[in-house]
């Protein structure tokens, strides 16, 4: 072997080696949600009846929270479920009956129905109530009333109140109105906009601390954050949060695309690609179509059942989306009879939190101008927000 080869054959080995040594010593932060920190919680736990606000999302690793207390000698004595269930089988707008769970035999107490708030009855027996399900961050997103009404109950019967919490996959920025709280209802409970840029336990934080609960109470609370966290991370949820909201995409489209549920305008209810299309039977545009249909756990007598519709293909859209009214604008004006296009006024009013929205669009103003409409609020909810934060923000 001459010389030169040799070097050159040296050269190359330390530079694979090199580079490996390097790639080893590069590492990809790990965020560890709240319920995956038991050495911060568990001793709160001890020698107390648990209740616990989960569902589907709710696992440590790969065990469901309500197992891994219960393998802990946790006395947990009540699971409370919130829209979807406690297993998450149940489609929006369903109602959900209390129960037993027949892996444990633990009382589940629905408080998605009639009932959207547990009572004095309910907390009898509970000392320490925990919340931790996965959010989505929009205001109209039902978990984060049944929070606010379960932060409310636990205030007014002495119960304390933990939250295990989790990233907001849509908490890298902020958009739409603040709610007007003479449109309070379960999907707007908070004087908060669409896009809040908050996690569940930043939330907790910020009802508690500017007594928004009833007759100005607060509640013993106590919030179990994110470690690796920031407003900046993507996330990428691990389990779906709801039926219709299946995949990351339909996650980030979900703020845009909710305005059309008052509507007659179908957003992929009742197909596998909820918030993923838009379309509606009439539109002109035939390039692309779907037919919903009633899928179990998912949409039952969906908008349009059976009727194909025509509209447009989302799925291969950028993931990174914000807030839009583009495409609700845009569907405006394809409707000859622009009545039609609009199933509930009440509706939308609740949706967007803003009464003036439905005669804005109606008279025909642009996105811009719309949202001009709306920063004022928006201002001084960004300047309220910071008080409350947990995790580096995104400004």
């Amino acid at each position: 072997m001459n010389s030169n080869f040799k070097n050159l054959l040296i050269f190359i080995v330390l530079t694979i080696l090199t580079q490996s040594c390097s790639a080893k010593t590069t590492t990809t932060t790990t965020l560890i949600v709240g319920a995956e920190q038991p050495e911060s919680y568990l001793d709160l736990l001890k020698n107390k009846k648990i209740g616990l606000m989960v569902n589907q999302t709710s696992f440590v690793e790969d065990v469901h929270l309500l197992d891994f207390l219960l393998d802990k000698d946790i006395q947990v004595v009540k699971v409370f479920a919130a829209e979807h269930g406690f297993r998450g089988q149940a489609a929006n707008g369903e109602e959900v009956n209390s129960s037993i769970d027949s892996k444990t035999g633990i009382p589940i107490i629905s408080l998605y129905g009639k009932k959207k708030k547990a009572d004095s009855i309910d907390l009898a027996n509970v000392d320490l109530l925990i919340f931790d399900i996965q959010d989505v961050g929009c205001r109209f997103y039902t978990y984060i009333s049944s929070m606010f009404h379960a932060m409310e109950a636990c205030a007014e019967n002495k119960v304390e109140f933990v939250v295990l919490d989790r990233p907001n996959p849509n908490g890298d920025y902020i958009d739409g109105p603040v709610l007007d709280l003479e449109l309070k209802s379960f999907v707007g409970m908070l004087p908060i906009p669409i896009i809040h840029g908050c996690t569940v336990g930043e939330l907790a934080k910020m009802i508690n601390g500017e007594h928004w609960l009833s007759d100005s109470v607060q509640c013993d609370l106590k919030v179990i954050p994110v470690k690796n966290y920031t407003h900046t991370t993507q996330y990428s949820l691990p389990i779906s949060p709801s039926p219709n909201l299946p995949n990351d995409l339909s996650i980030r489209f979900y703020p845009s695309l909710c305005f059309f549920e008052a509507t007659n305008v179908s957003i992929g209810r009742g197909t596998h690609f909820p918030f993923q299309v838009i379309g509606y039977p009439e539109n002109p545009n035939k390039n692309f179509s779907f037919t919903p249909v009633s899928i179990k756990g998912m949409s039952k007598y969906p908008l349009h059942e059976n009727i194909e519709c025509f509209g447009i293909d989302l799925r291969n859209t950028e993931a990174a989306q914000q807030f839009t009214l583009n495409y609700f604008i845009e569907y405006f004006h394809l409707f000859e009879n622009q009545d039609e296009f609009w199933k509930s006024k009440r509706w939308i009013d609740l949706l967007s939190g803003d009464r003036n929205f439905h005669a804005q669009i109606n008279n025909g103003l642009t996105e811009s101008e719309i949202k001009e409409t709306w920063q004022k609020n928006l201002n001084a909810y960004k300047k309220l927000r910071k008080k409350y934060l947990l995790y580096p923000d995104f400004e």
